[in-house]
This record gives structure tokens, C-alpha cells and sequence, in this order.
């Protein structure tokens, strides 16, 4: 004879739920602007930047310092002038500290995804020693396309005479690529434009708390969000560039001597690229001096880790890790991550803003330090 049961709400003491993974610290509140990425220095310092996606952005790129974020290297460089595009910035998406302390910033120069304005997408290095801006370099429209969006940028100082950047073009309504810099003449050459591995996936449907991510206008049906190479790390020995597209949930890698060789075709190098299959969705990469991947997955709420036998490990898992953006590695032993809500933006949401105050900036103990290469 079956038992019989009965529901009394309120009676259970525990449900079965989802289980979190790893420990995450909290380690900065955004209170304002929607923060994407983060870099941390050798001796500790943290920097972050706010693109101009429509969020006020009274300064794109800041330094926490004392409990807020302060405008770096000044105030003055943060405010964009449309008529000096290539001394002013006007919407930075990424900021990474290289190995010679020098902190780099990527601007799009594309406020809100714009046409990029013509001389404004540029590296330029700050030396962390003297705070001033030391080297800025200009992309030309040989290699910022009118549909290009500078994403992320990882170096590799060995190389060449000053070293080499190496840069993703995250476009939402044109090719992708890799973007390589010489960082001694400014020189510059695309990538892998328009490959599949830098494309959007087709198959692709995100699925983000529940809900397929794409663009939402009041009247219209739904929209694709199709999003290029995005994601970008090398290797702890030089010789790999790991890529993802934000709208596929592969990891791609190439020899970055094939990346640096100018002679090398355009057939020789799509030949050499690897998918290594699935890692979930990704926004940001990142790389450690033992030789691991890490990658965000953005439907999971999670951060994960490739170990050097491909096998993936999810090291954190919460409910707070709503869009992981981009990832650092710091000296310290952790890996800092931006969770900026990215999905809830209006655009997903028939105009709606669903985001919730504040964003986050978190970390999560690795034992490994940053991918150093001098």
C-alpha cells in the first residue's frame, strides 16, 4: 500500500538546491557606472574601466584607492574630445598591467558601439612608477574596420624590440579577428578576420537566468545578439593565444609564431587554429604561470578552469555571479573578476534596465600568479 504525504507549506526544514562551488570574496561595490574590466599590478593596486555603453561615464578609467574609484591617470585624459580622439579616451573596454609595470589601456573609441571615431581606437601605456602616459599608439583603419571593437589585449614584451599586443575585434555587426601591435614601431596587422573561429557561433542560443539572451525592442521579435572574438589569453611560455567568441561557447587557440610571421598566408594560419571544444559561454579569459585557462561562463553563473590536460574544473559557482566579465590574475594568488549584470541591460529588455546596484568586483583563491612575459 503506498504511504501517503502531504504538503504543509512551511514544514520542510530543507529543500535540495543548487550547491555553490569555491569561495568568493567580495572586494569592490560599484555603486555608478557599469565597470567591465580589471587589471591588478604586482604590488596591489587595482584598476577597472567603464565603457560608454549609456551609463553616466564621467571618467572611463579609474583606480580604486582608499575605499573609491578616482580617475586614472587624471581626470583630464578622461575627458573625451572628439577633436584630439588620439590624446583623449573615449570609451576604454579593457585595461591590463603588462609585465614591465606599465598600465595599458584599450580604447574602442566607439561610445555606445558606434563607428569607431576615426583616431581615437588606441593603446596607451601608463607607467605605474611616475603615473604619466609614457607610449600611445593609434590603430590605423588598415586594422580598425568601420564595424571594428577593440575588446581585449594580452602582450607577450619579448618579443621584437619592445614587444608585441595582441588584441580582439569583438564586432557585433562585422567580421572579428586578432589584431597583432608591434609595440616599438606602432605597426599593426589583422588576423584570422572574419574566420569561424572568431565569428559568432550560428548554432549559438544563450540562455541567461532562465531567458534566451537577445535584443529586445517593444514591437519587434526577438533579435540575435551576435557577438565576435571576445575573450583573450596567452599562454605561460608565450607560444599559445587563446580566443573565444562571447556568442559561442568554444575555446579556440593559435601559435602566436604563425600570429607574428608576416609572411605567413591567410590559409596557413586558419589551417593552424585548434578548437578545443566546449568550455560554456564565455565573456573574458585569462591565463596562469602554471600553465591553466580560465574562462568565465556567463549562462552558469560560474567561473572555470582548464587544467593542462583540457580537462575543465568550475572553481566558482554562485548565485552573486551574475555576467562575469573579465578576468585578472593578480600576484597575490587570486583571480579577480568583474560581475557587472551585463545581460539585464535594457537592450535585452524591451527597454527595461533590470540591473541591480551595485556591481561587483570578486575574487577567488588560485594559488597561481599572472602570466609574466619580459
Amino acid at each position: 500500500m503506498a504511504s501517503k504525504t502531504s504538503l504543509v507549506p512551511g514544514s520542510a526544514k530543507h529543500l535540495a538546491s543548487d550547491r555553490p562551488i569555491g569561495k568568493i570574496e567580495p572586494v569592490f561595490e560599484f555603486y555608478d557606472a557599469m565597470p567591465t574590466g580589471v587589471s591588478v599590478a604586482a604590488d596591489g593596486r587595482i584598476f577597472v574601466n567603464f565603457p560608454r555603453w549609456g551609463d553616466d561615464v564621467p571618467f572611463t578609467v579609474g583606480e580604486i584607492r582608499k575605499g573609491k574609484v578616482v580617475p586614472y591617470p587624471d581626470a583630464t585624459i578622461n575627458t573625451f574630445d572628439r577633436t584630439r580622439p588620439g590624446e583623449t579616451l573615449g570609451s576604454v573596454q579593457s585595461v591590463v598591467v603588462d609585465a614591465a609595470n606599465r598600465l595599458w589601456i584599450l580604447d574602442t573609441a566607439a561610445p555606445g558601439f558606434s563607428t569607431p571615431v576615426v583616431g581615437g581606437a588606441k593603446l596607451v601605456a601608463v607607467d605605474l612608477t611616475t603615473n604619466k602616459v609614457v607610449k600611445t599608439i593609434v590603430l590605423p583603419s588598415s586594422t580598425v574596420l568601420p564595424t571594428t571593437y577593440v575588446n581585449d589585449v594580452r602582450f607577450d614584451l619579448r618579443q621584437g624590440k619592445a614587444g608585441i599586443a595582441f588584441i580582439t575585434d569583438s564586432s557585433i555587426s562585422g567580421p572579428g579577428g586578432i589584431i597583432v601591435v608591434d609595440l616599438d614601431s606602432g605597426e599593426s596587422w589583422r588576423r584570422l578576420t572574419g574566420h569561424r573561429s572568431t565569428s559568432p557561433d550560428p548554432a549559438f542560443v544563450p540562455v541567461v537566468e532562465g531567458e534566451r539572451l537577445a535584443a529586445r525592442e517593444k514591437g519587434k521579435p526577438p533579435a540575435p545578439f551576435n557577438v565576435a572574438s571576445d575573450g583573450i589569453a596567452i599562454s605561460e611560455d608565450g607560444a599559445t593565444l587563446y580566443y573565444c567568441p562571447l556568442s559561442s561557447r568554444h575555446l579556440y587557440s593559435i601559435p602566436t609564431a604563425l600570429l607574428l610571421d608576416r609572411s605567413a598566408s591567410d590559409a596557413a594560419v586558419a589551417e593552424a587554429v585548434a578548437d578545443l571544444g566546449e568550455k560554456g559561454a564565455s565573456d573574458g579569459l585569462e591565463a596562469d604561470d602554471k600553465g591553466r585557462v580560465y574562462a568565465g561562463d556567463y549562462e552558469r553563473n560560474s567561473v572555470r578552469q582548464r587544467q593542462t590536460d583540457g580537462e575543465w574544473k568550475t572553481i566558482a559557482h554562485d548565485p552573486r555571479i551574475l555576467w562575469p566579465d573579465t578576468l585578472s590574475v593578480a600576484s597575490d594568488g587570486y583571480l579577480y573578476f568583474t560581475v557587472n549584470q551585463l545581460h539585464r541591460q535594457a537592450q535585452f529588455h524591451e527597454g527595461r534596465d533590470q540591473r541591480e546596484k551595485p556591481y561587483t568586483l570578486f575574487r577567488v583563491k588560485i594559488d597561481a600568479g599572472p602570466v609574466l612575459l619580459k
